[in-house]
């Protein structure tokens, strides 16, 4: 009789369950089973190991093999299993010492010709095994940039099962022809998942830092809602968007990326794990480091946006857009349900699916910014009488976005038709990107060196009962604000995040607490009711 065992990872979500993979050979009719709650692609992982360890060169059992992934109550998913299902069946066959493997983690899938191919996940499942104490884990050649990311872990990155073989076995290691020039690497196929990429709105793999083709001097005018895109980014807060098509709403978030600041080494493996389990990474990027951009179609449905689907849920737009800018375009027309379904990330910064086949948990601390018509046509404004819609049709769209959301987005700013004499000015341009980043940098030093011994980092983050007692306004500064709780302008949660803007604020012009210009402008921003603060940060009142 003969056994063996390794180690693998079982992913629920972006979290890892570090799964014992046991061998098992006794006397009998040759047979393969493999046992531990796999699911279908796991189960057919019995034709692709033994397919791949005769072709790799080894002899297969002919004897009674049963695999058991232990512990047995966990659900299995996915073919990354493969190659520790392979190394356990040597093992046990004497192939490879078994005391070799037992303090190994190994993740990847196997070609039927031994090639090791990448799965999703690696990051986490690394992270995972790490975490339970593992210092080895054996990779695909082409994911180890992504495994080595994870500081106290020895990284093996192996191209075939051969290798691998040879590696364990203390043999000399054959050389693998390498592919054809010019063609695409097949083994990196498993890196991307089908369905994903440039049709799901997502941009920030690095690239929005050094992106020159979006640039906020491009945008003409729009002084108010420049202003509120610098102090979104200064301290996370939501952002409205309200005016009529092409004044630049978009334009407008499609710049907020580059603004902020660059992720830090915790929250880049936070982004790049749930990249990487949603089949998002790309070849030669491994690490995450720019703030993502995530713009779903007004036609996605609730499980896209905050994640679902069938079986253990996948991670969805607002899990995408983790740490960065979650853009909303033609707010009205999602499903209400849909956009309901975003208050709980917006306040609690993760989201957990429950479905039958288990219990998932994804992060989802992201900049929410809405785009919005004012009315169907387009054209309703105070000002001129352009709008062909009845006043019912305009109050039905308006309506589509309901109270509890709106209360939960800090900053609300209407963006005005640009005039001839605005886009024909060459002279007058706005901030460009680098200037707005460096103030944006500055104010969350300001605010980092505040929150220095809190578990918060930014203003959205604390808690208004700590903005009320620990971290107080000037005096006097919050009396606007407070008549407008009393009159039922603000909710409490209204008043709190006037607070947060307020803070906000006074990090962007260097004061050391708001006063009572900096609680007004925040007011005007929440409420969109002129208050005469100046809307240029910086402009005497």
């Amino acid at each position: 009789m003969g056994f063996a065992r390794t180690c693998s990872v079982a992913l629920v979500g972006v979290e890892g369950v570090v799964v014992e993979v046991q061998a098992d050979l006794e006397p009998g009719v040759a047979a393969f089973t493999l046992v531990g709650l796999p699911d279908k692609s796991l189960t057919e992982s019995r034709d692709r190991v033994r397919a791949a360890v005769v072709n790799s060169g080894a002899e297969w059992p002919q004897k009674k093999l049963t695999v058991g992934l232990s512990p047995a109550s966990v659900p299995k998913s996915g073919s990354g299993f493969d190659l520790a299902v392979a190394a356990a069946v040597l093992g046990a066959a004497e192939r490879i010492d078994p005391r070799v493997l037992a303090d190994i983690v190994m993740i990847g899938e196997l070609g039927l010709d031994g090639r090791v191919r990448p799965v999703r996940g690696i990051l986490p499942a690394v992270l995972a095994a790490a975490e339970a104490g593992y210092e080895q884990v054996v990779v695909p050649e082409c994911a180890a940039a992504e495994a080595s990311l994870v500081p106290g872990v020895s990284v093996l990155g192996v191209r075939s099962l051969r290798q691998l073989i040879a590696i364990l076995a203390d043999e000399p290691v054959p050389e693998e022809e390498p592919d054809q020039e010019g063609r695409p690497d097949p083994l990196l196929a498993g890196l991307r998942m089908p369905g994903t990429g440039a049709a799901t709105g997502m941009r920030g793999m690095g690239a929005t830092h050094h992106d020159h083709g979006h640039d906020l001097a491009d945008v003409v005018g729009q002084e108010p809602a420049r202003t509120a895109v610098e102090i979104a980014a200064a301290g996370g807060h939501h952002l409205f968007l309200e005016g009529p098509p092409g004044a630049g709403k978009t334009m407008l978030a499609e710049r907020l990326p580059a603004v902020l600041p660059k992720l830090c080494r915790a929250e880049s493996l936070e982004v790049t794990a749930v990249h990487s389990v949603a089949g998002l990474l790309p070849p030669g990027k491994p690490l995450i480091d720019a703030a993502p951009y995530c713009a779903p179609h007004h036609s996605a449905t609730m499980q896209a946006l905050v994640g679902g689907g069938p079986g253990i849920g996948r991670p969805g737009a607002v899990s995408l857009a983790h740490r960065g800018v979650l853009f909303l375009d033609e707010t009205p027309e999602f499903s209400s349900h849909a956009l309901d379904a975003l208050r709980q990330p917006l306040e609690s910064g993760h989201v957990v699916i429950a479905r039958s086949a288990g219990v998932v948990r994804f992060p989802a601390r992201f900049l929410m910014v809405l785009a919005a018509n004012p009315c169907p046509c387009g054209r309703f404004s105070r000002t001129n009488d352009l709008c062909e819609c009845p006043s019912s049709a305009i109050r039905r769209y308006q309506a589509r976005l309901s109270g509890p959301l709106l209360d939960r987005v800090d900053l609300r700013v209407g963006v005005d038709r640009v005039t001839r004499s605005q886009l024909a000015d060459t002279v007058v341009r706005g901030d460009t990107t680098a200037t707005v980043a460096d103030r944006v940098r500055a104010a969350r030093d300001r605010a980092a060196a505040r929150l220095a011994d809190t578990p918060w980092r930014s203003n959205s983050e604390v808690p208004g009962r700590e903005l009320r007692s620990r971290w107080r306004a000037a005096p006097g500064a919050l009396e606007d604000a407070e008549h407008c709780l009393e009159r039922g302008v603000l909710t409490a949660r209204g008043l709190d995040r006037v607070l947060r803007v307020a803070w906000t604020v006074a990090d962007l012009v260097g004061h050391d607490r708001p006063e009572a210009g900096d609680v007004a402008l925040a007011l005007q921003l929440r409420t969109g009711v002129p208050r005469g603060a100046p809307m240029v940060l910086g402009a005497p009142a």
